[in-house]
């Protein structure tokens, strides 16, 4: 490897990662938006240009459709639409991207709740000559209950309205009034133009009234926390090791990696649900000895006690252990095309433990037009979202989400066939007022 490559990589090692998913209406222009991304960052290949430029060619287009670089399906290609979430890496000098392109379709909004759970930014997008519309409310409201910390409002198609700032404004005000009683803590408004190129990567002299940042420079400024080291210190178990050699006949160790927080040696912990509590006698981390651990190193843990500990238990400080309880009520988001009804016997897997449980109830789904509660649905069907309170046959050990985004979340699980039917998020679904003054979000989402 030459000098010149090392510090290229050195360089691209230093910098951050953040995670951003687009969203939006039905031709909003999301995929041309991150073609443009792509295109303008210098991030695509010379072959996977020349591929676009043939298949708009042979669809009658004179410019390059750069909605193909990132709508991959034969379907996408045909119907000129996003069918499914689609994944891209990319980088700057400055950060590493990966990005989620997903599907604007009412009907593919489970697809949203995919692309956007593990997103830190999510960029929704708004055709500037139709404004704020029911899908847009839509996708805010989900944005929302996942906990993406940054929303980027994206008034896309300004050179359809004559660059005008007053539509641009009158948008941007009706968004950001709807997002902040939903509780999101932070909207960033951009008129731009993904066709043109207009605030993408480069400002526009078109909108000489406009003084913020561009996309990208705001995608690369946005300040992204990963320093989940302050949070829960949880350790979900992955894996037993116990080799029993010669070398090591009496070693016993819990491997799995850290969801959140710090471990050192020494550290009174408490595994859950059995309650039996121990010291941290000693951490590996890549075969190394070490004295500290923190999220997402995967480690294993030592302890001082040979007390049972098997897959799907936690292991937490003893000052700061959360309650266990057979009894979950949380938000859900529906995801499978055969309902959740009342009654039905399904698994819940949380992080890395798996146990039988029934729906015992479902007193709500959400509308989320008006985010009003219909009662008593009976079932929940695909892309609704509601809240259902679960028994399960042994006890859970779940944070709320609002405080942890991976201890706080499950899935629901069909035991017959594994299709998951859907994504739950247990605690208070929104950040409203209401919420924060009971103290379940006090300064806005920072994981």
């Amino acid at each position: 490897m030459t000098s010149t490559t090392t510090t290229a990589v050195e360089q691209l090692s230093a910098t951050t990662l953040l995670r951003f998913a687009t969203a939006g209406s039905v031709d909003d222009g999301k995929s041309t938006l991150v073609g443009r991304l792509l295109h303008d960052s210098k991030s695509v290949l010379a072959d996977q240009l020349e591929a676009v430029e043939h298949a708009s060619r042979s669809r009658g287009q004179e410019a390059p459709d750069l909605a193909l670089l990132t709508d991959g399906l034969r379907a996408e290609r045909e119907q000129g639409i996003t069918i499914d979430v689609a994944y891209r890496y990319f980088a700057t000098p400055r950060r590493r991207f990966i990005l989620a392109d997903t599907p604007g379709h009412v009907q593919y909004t489970r697809n949203m709740v995919t692309g956007a759970s593990t997103a830190e930014l999510t960029v929704i997008l708004v055709d500037a000559r139709n404004g704020v519309v029911e899908q847009t409310r839509r996708h805010a409201a989900l944005a929302a209950l996942l906990r993406v910390p940054h929303v980027v409002l994206a008034v896309n198609k300004m050179d359809l309205v004559d660059y005008r700032e007053s539509v641009f404004a009158a948008i941007a005000e009706e968004f950001t009034a709807y997002a902040t009683e939903l509780g999101v803590p932070e909207v960033t408004a951009i008129p731009i133009s993904a066709l043109a190129g207009d605030n993408v990567v480069e400002p526009s002299a078109a909108m000489d009234w406009y003084g913020g940042p561009t996309v990208l420079e705001h995608l690369e400024t946005v300040p992204v926390s990963h320093d989940l080291t302050g949070c829960h210190a949880r350790l979900p178990v992955q894996y037993v090791i116990r080799p029993q050699t010669s070398e090591h006949p009496d070693y016993r160790g819990y491997a799995g990696q850290i969801a959140a927080g710090t471990f050192r040696v020494g550290q009174e912990v408490t595994v859950l649900p059995s309650g039996r509590t121990s010291k941290v006698s000693g951490i590996d981390l890549l075969g190394t000895p070490v004295d500290i651990a923190w999220t997402p190193q995967s480690v294993t843990l030592l302890l001082e006690d040979d007390i049972d500990i098997s897959r799907g238990d936690i292991i937490v400080p003893s000052d700061d252990t959360p309650a266990t309880s057979q009894d979950v009520e949380a938000t859900v988001c529906h995801v499978a095309d055969q309902p959740l009804t009342v009654g039905q016997r399904v698994l819940l897997k949380h992080t890395t433990r798996t146990v039988k449980a029934i729906v015992k109830e479902i007193p709500s789904r959400l509308t989320l037009d008006d985010l009003s509660q219909h009662p008593e649905p009976g079932q929940l069907v695909a892309n609704d979202i509601g809240t259902v309170r679960v028994r399960t046959a042994e006890p859970l050990a779940l944070d709320s989400y609002a405080h942890s985004r991976r201890t706080g979340s499950f899935l629901l699980i069909d035991p017959a066939d594994g299709t998951t039917l859907a994504a739950g998020m247990a605690g208070e679904s929104f950040a409203t007022e209401k919420a924060k003054a009971a103290g379940a979000d006090d300064e806005g989402w920072d994981f």
